[in-house]
Order: C-alpha cells, then sequence, then structure tokens
C-alpha cells in the first residue's frame, strides 16, 4: 500500500478549516466588487522565464520550477502580482483601463514552512493598472481597510512607506547606487532585529556613520503620527521630493474620508521584491503583530514593461489567507467560530424521507443552511456522532405536535408548531 504523505509546506484542509475561509473569501468578493472590481484567473504552471528574476534573488531560490513532459521548462506561480502583469501585456486591448482586477487563487513558495506560511497558500489580491496617481494609491488602501472592516477586524493597523522616497534619502547620504541591496536588508529588520540589520548595513555602505543614519532614519516614524513622520523625513532629507508629495496627497485622502487614524508611515516598510517602485504596505494585527503582514503590497510601475511595450504603471495589495486565519484561530475571532456545515440537521426515520425533505426544501427557502441525516435506518448515536463532526448545534426530529428541536450543545428540546419557529431557534 502506498503511504498516504503530504508533502513538507503542503496540507489538506477539513472540513471545520475550509469553511471559515470559505466565508471570508465570499465577504472579500463582495467587497472588492463593491469597489468595481472584476475577477480573473491565470494558470498555476507559467513558462520558467516569465517568472524567474521578477521578484529578486532570494524570491527566485524559491520557486518550484522543473522541465515538464513536452521537455518546456516552467514555473508554479510564486505570487499573483508577476501572471497578472503576463496577463495584461496578452490581453490589455480586451480590457478597459484603468483595470481594477481581484483575483484570490494558491501560489507555492519553496520557503521554510512555519506557523502562518506554507509553500501552498492561498493570495486574495487586488490591483489597479493604467493609471499612477495618488487617488489610485489611496483606493487600493481604502479598499484595505473596507476588506477588514468587513471581516470584523478593527484592531488592525496599516504600515504605509514609498519606496521613491527612501531612495530619495539613500541619494541625499551618497548611497543611493546601493539602493536593492539596503531595501532588501532592511525589509528583514522585524525578522532579525535592529542590531542585525546594522551590521549587515556597515558591510553594504562600508560607513558605520552612514549605517547609523539609515537605521535613524527607517525609525524615524516610531510612535508619531503619518503626518509629522512626514515632516521629520521631509527635514532628514532637506527638500520637498516628487515622492514626498505623492504621499502627503494620499495622507490628504485618507485623513478626507476619516480613516487616517488606521495608517502610520513606517519608514522600514521597503517590501522585499524587486519590482515595488512607488507606495509600499504592510498590515498587522494589534492583537497579535508576531505573526508577521496579513496583508502587503504597493506600486509597481515597470512590471508590465517586461511584456509589452504599453505603458501600465500598477498598483495592488494581497491579503494572505492562510497567515490571517492563523491569526485568527490564535485569537479565537468569532469569524473562524462557526464551522458547521449546517445550522439545524434533520434525523428522520425511515419512513419520513419524504417529510424530511419537504422539510429541508421549506427551511432552505427560509435561508436556513439545512442537513438531512441520508441514514436513517442508522442507530442514534450514529447520527448524532454525524453532527458532532460536523459541529452542528441543532437537530429536528418530527414529534405528534410539531417539529422538536434539540440544542446539541446543551440537550435541551423545545417543541414548535411551525417552521416559521424552527427557523427563528436557527437565526
Amino acid at each position: 500500500m502506498i503511504e498516504p504523505l503530504v508533502l513538507k509546506g503542503f496540507r489538506d484542509s477539513l472540513p471545520y478549516e475550509e469553511i471559515p475561509k470559505k466565508k471570508i473569501q465570499r465577504k472579500l468578493e463582495d467587497v472588492f466588487e463593491t469597489f468595481g472590481f472584476v475577477p480573473i484567473d491565470t494558470p498555476v504552471l507559467e513558462y520558467e522565464n516569465v517568472l524567474l528574476g521578477k521578484g529578486g534573488g532570494e524570491t527566485d531560490k524559491q520557486i518550484f520550477h522543473f522541465e515538464d513532459n513536452g521537455g518546456r521548462k516552467v514555473a508554479m506561480r510564486f505570487d499573483l502580482t508577476v501572471p497578472f502583469a503576463r496577463f495584461l501585456a496578452l490581453h490589455h486591448d480586451e480590457l478597459a483601463i484603468p483595470f481594477k482586477r481581484y483575483h484570490i487563487a494558491k501560489a507555492f513558495r519553496g520557503e521554510n514552512p512555519q506557523k502562518g506560511r506554507y509553500r501552498e497558500f492561498i493570495q486574495c489580491d487586488f490591483d489597479i493598472v493604467g493609471c499612477d496617481n495618488a487617488q489610485s494609491d489611496f483606493e487600493v488602501l481604502s479598499l484595505m481597510h473596507a476588506s477588514f472592516s468587513a471581516m470584523g477586524i478593527g484592531n488592525v493597523c496599516f504600515h504605509v512607506a514609498h519606496r521613491g522616497l527612501f531612495n530619495d534619502f539613500l541619494s541625499s547620504i551618497g548611497v543611493g547606487e546601493k539602493s536593492i541591496d539596503i531595501l532588501r536588508c532592511v525589509d528583514k529588520l522585524r525578522k532579525i532585529g535592529r542590531d542585525e540589520v546594522g551590521k549587515i548595513l556597515v558591510d553594504i555602505t562600508g560607513d558605520e556613520q552612514k549605517s547609523s543614519r539609515i537605521l535613524d532614519y527607517i525609525t524615524c516614524g516610531d510612535g508619531r503620527p503619518f503626518k509629522e513622520t512626514l515632516d521629520i523625513i521631509s527635514s532628514i532629507i532637506g527638500s520637498e521630493t516628487e515622492s514626498l508629495a505623492r504621499m502627503r496627497q494620499i495622507y490628504a485622502l485618507l485623513d478626507g474620508v476619516g480613516i487616517a487614524d488606521k495608517f502610520i508611515y513606517d519608514a522600514s516598510i521597503t517590501r522585499g521584491l524587486d519590482y515595488y517602485t512607488g507606495i509600499v504596505y504592510e498590515t498587522f494585527l494589534t492583537d497579535i503583530e508576531s505573526i508577521g503582514s496579513v496583508c502587503s503590497g504597493g506600486r509597481y510601475n515597470n512590471l508590465a514593461s517586461l511584456y509589452t511595450k504599453e505603458n501600465l504603471p500598477g498598483v495592488g495589495a494581497s491579503i494572505g489567507l492562510d497567515r490571517l486565519m492563523a491569526a485568527l484561530i490564535e485569537l479565537k475571532s468569532p469569524l473562524v467560530s462557526d464551522t458547521a456545515n449546517a445550522d439545524i440537521l434533520i434525523l428522520p426515520k425511515p419512513d419520513e424521507t419524504l417529510k424530511a425533505s419537504d422539510t429541508a426544501f421549506r427551511l432552505r427557502g427560509m435561508g436556513i443552511r439545512t442537513d438531512v441525516y441520508l441514514l436513517p435506518e442508522k442507530k442514534m448515536k450514529a447520527q448524532y456522532d454525524y453532527a458532532e463532526k460536523n459541529r452542528i448545534r441543532r437537530s429536528l426530529v418530527f414529534g405528534t405536535d410539531g417539529y422538536v428541536v434539540k440544542n446539541l450543545e446543551t440537550r435541551q428540546s423545545v417543541t414548535v408548531a411551525g417552521l416559521e419557529e424552527v427557523a427563528a431557534l436557527c437565526r
């Protein structure tokens, strides 16, 4: 017999895990569509040259790639953004520009598995392509805020920065040509700490004083309001740059709709992927920041140019659903507490199957998730085991005076005359 093993970093998802996950996906899809975003899909497999070299050296090491049966060099997508850039190059004549898309699907990276991070994972992406202005940056930030609000997650903080503004600073201290290495180093701040980042910065810059100035820059906003941090950065750089002006515009828009208090300017946010060119952001749940960012992204103005001559600047974000689920489970969030496949389970006797089907049909018409036990000849223990494994909280049997509804957690039963009363008990 074949041993039923699952590859390291991959996993099966049982119904009690998948049910809340699907509910969250549906909530997000509803929010995305209220903003005018439309769904797309792309293949899991791409030609190797489409993916390699697009995220940076570290990402290339994590890409699953191989030769297929036809001798073609192929790779599994490591995110949903690079395939989207290829998609745009192929289909931009068929799309309305600016194009607002969302895509909820699996991606794959051969990284070290850890809590909330797997080699196969679900990303919930949303992007705007075809415009480069503060309004489109704000639209994505606003959608991030709306998405977490729709999920009922209030204790959340969005950390925002700007790659161009960091580059302005690096140029002002004479290390602009080393920006890529410095950005990748700073991106590791939360993982390895300030001291280790400082040591790497000294190696990169060859200058202890410049390393110290970079560390001071990336922590200049600690505990300060968004607007105040921008003023400090302006004084550090010594001028009002184009990137700084963009961030002031974005802040004004956030403030104008009353959500600026959920956003902070965090100069340490750089994002490790090479394709980001402007605003970048990461999202932390304030009750469990240790799990890392649950929603991240930024502006990528040059990515599509690798595949087309069309000018298609983009900005977007991605919610890491698996990491978010891990955090919500640890926080015992109500969002993941309902893992039942139904609100009520009908337990008919062998001669009551027609009656059970009719009752289920009517209850479902009232919006009640209704399951019917399909093996009525089984003993009651088997029927209640079925309910327990499906985490169903109520059962219904037919009584002489109506419907007997039992709370399977408290073991208390109540008899009601009509299905409207049954439905009320389930709501």
